[in-house]
């Protein structure tokens, strides 16, 4: 075989390889409401940053060449969430009551920033609405004596 042909189909096949990477590390990480950004906007052109809301936490999640960054919040502990919205992408920041700095998500679509929101105070509402057990009533069964 020619050289020239071989270095090319190394070249198609380490290519093939990158693309296959980015693509395989940009799928939605989890099932449900996961909110992914545009590879289109600010740090997110490899590897979009992806936010998932749950009845019971928040968790922002960053792919990375080798392993992930994962940043997860319980419902409870979110002080605010603001959108801010340009143009053509929205950032959306998750601010928590302990102090710890907040989750910065940006590049995501309109729609998905107000919904991130939306989830957000619904799932509080729901969790600060439920009845609390109360410390002195059996919750578990006795121990016989």
């Amino acid at each position: 075989m020619e050289p020239l042909l071989i270095a090319a189909a190394v070249l198609v096949a380490g290519l093939a390889l990158f693309v296959g990477i980015i693509y395989a590390k940009g799928r939605a990480f989890s099932d449900g409401d996961v909110f992914r950004a545009s590879r289109w906007s600010k740090g997110n052109h490899l590897f979009p940053t992806q936010v998932k809301v749950t009845p019971t936490s928040v968790v922002h999640f960053t792919p990375q060449w080798i392993g992930k960054l994962e940043h997860t919040i319980h419902v409870a502990h979110v002080a605010s969430v603001r959108v801010d919205t340009h143009l053509l992408f929205s950032d959306v920041f998750i601010e928590t009551s302990g102090g710890v700095s907040p989750i910065s998500c940006y590049g995501h679509s309109k729609r998905d920033a107000l919904r991130i929101k939306l989830l957000i105070d619904d799932y509080q509402t729901a969790y600060f609405r439920a009845p609390a057990v109360a410390s002195g009533s059996p919750s578990l069964p006795q121990r016989p004596n």
